[in-house]
């Protein structure tokens, strides 16, 4: 580990341009998670789904507020990691940050499996596992050559899920209205005429709220990407605005359609998507391509934007003094090479152990981030509530406010406690949990003995 140096050569660029941050606030981070994924979500809590997304989706809107509060006072690549080190201790953002690399370069593999996975059912003579690394080469050289490059990417694959979403929406509410003229599917009745609106009782809705807490984890990249664009104060609080329109519009539209029109326990929910069974009733002709070409964007963009966050973190870990010094340095192009490079390696190494140990390892390796996502909203929590505080006390005016401060703050801290506490007392979730807690429990312990070597070499 270096020791802190702010003085760097080379700084990050703006390269990022102004309607390429805006969509990819919009739907950037959209991946399999919304399109697939949330099959299972639905087949767990039935139409009742509808309130775990509203619960998830509520809480990441507070979330996003009160980063928004932070990023807008002080835009960092290192984004909420920074204001945990700087509202908690140093201990708190190394932990943190590295919780966040962490989960986003197991996620790279994730999103490029799935995207080979779905190239290799139509090209069957191409094995699945040389798709995945000509996605990964080919992405990750996109984020080295320079930031603009991916913005582009992100931009037009962030377009596609936009329309594509939209046009399901459009498709699915003719139905609802009875105007749809290729299948005899109306009305909402699916709503509870399958057992009621919640067939399997309230604890399945909490429930609901794990699974589909993973759609939204990423909205939090736009706060990350500010040291990149110009302006970023402006284009932070759009973002932060636009998250509501995001929850309303992208998620819980289309997933009320989704069970409006398909039965909760339907078979073909969970075989093929929620998306594709729901085209599939309306009788959408060739509504599997359509779905998997989409899909195919979605993990890709996906995986492009969690290397780009993987990277960026690692970059910011290093500027602080808590990665490997080399990890800081920033190429003539304005992109933090090694840290792209160190990025990327540890996703082709996570492809790799899925390749050569089969549902084994990676699957292990991947147990660990079941409870990350909900450590970092707590942590933005806890920060946001330390920081206010500190700046009322110093008379210090913020341009972006959390509402209702400090109850709604508070709120969402017992909340995701209490989340944490179901998870750990749960027995569907409870390995999941206690793994993060291991990994956390490993990732701190090596900060304090860090800390510990500094101070011990600064005595001597």
């Amino acid at each position: 580990m270096a020791s802190p140096n702010n003085k760097k050569q080379r700084s990050l660029q703006h390269g990022l341009t102004s309607r390429q941050v805006s969509m990819i606030s919009i739907a950037g981070i959209i991946g399999a998670g919304l399109f697939i994924g949330s099959s299972n979500a639905i087949a767990t809590a039935g139409p009742a789904i509808l309130i775990s997304y509203a619960m998830t989706g509520l809480l990441v809107l507070l979330v996003m507020r009160m980063l928004g509060e932070m990023a807008i006072a002080n835009p960092t690549s290192g984004s909420f990691s920074t204001y945990a080190s700087e509202a908690i201790g140093p201990w708190a953002g190394f932990t943190i940050g590295w919780l966040y690399w962490w989960f986003w370069v197991l996620i790279i593999p994730v999103e490029a499996i799935a995207g080979a996975d779905i190239l290799h059912a139509y090209f069957p003579q191409v094995p699945s596992w040389l798709f995945a690394f000509v996605i990964m080469l080919v992405l990750s050289g996109t984020n080295l050559v320079s930031v603009k490059n991916f913005g582009a990417f992100e931009y037009w694959f962030a377009l596609v899920k936009v329309v594509a979403i939209i046009a399901f929406i459009v498709v699915c509410t003719l139905a609802v209205t009875g105007f749809w003229p290729l299948a005899q599917v109306s009305g909402v009745s699916r709503l509870w005429d399958q057992g009621g609106f919640m067939p399997n009782g309230f604890g399945t809705v909490l429930g609901g709220v794990l699974i589909t807490i993973f759609s939204f984890f990423g909205a939090e990249i736009v706060t990350i990407a500010a040291d990149e664009t110009a302006n970023p104060k402006d284009k932070i609080r759009r973002a932060t605005n636009l998250v509501v329109y995001r929850i309303a519009i992208f998620y819980l539209a289309s997933i009320f359609l989704v069970v409006s029109l398909v039965a909760w326990n339907d078979p073909g929910l969970k075989a093929v998507g929620s998306f594709q069974r729901a085209l599939e009733v309306l009788n959408v002709p060739g509504a599997k391509l359509l779905v998997d070409v989409v899909v195919l964007v979605a993990v890709t963009s996906c995986m492009n934007s969690g290397l780009y966050t993987a990277s960026r973190m690692l970059y910011s870990l290093g500027a602080r003094g808590q990665a490997l010094s080399v990890t800081r340095r920033i190429a003539g192009s304005g992109v933090p090479t090694v840290a792209v490079v160190f990025s990327t390696l540890a996703g082709f190494a996570g492809c790799l152990v899925n390749y050569v140990f089969p549902g084994k390892v990676f699957g292990f390796l991947l147990s660990t981030t079941g409870a990350i996502a909900l450590l970092v909203y707590l942590v933005i929590a806890v920060s946001q509530l330390r920081m206010r505080s500190r700046a009322e006390r110093e008379g210090r005016p913020l341009e972006l406010k959390m509402w209702l401060f400090p109850w709604l703050t508070w709120l969402v801290i017992g909340t995701i406690v209490m989340v944490l506490g179901y998870m750990l007392f749960s027995d569907a979730y409870r390995y999941e949990t206690l793994m993060t807690a291991a990994v956390t429990a490993f990732i701190l312990l090596v900060s304090l003995t860090q800390r510990r070597g500094s101070q011990l070499a600064q005595t001597a």
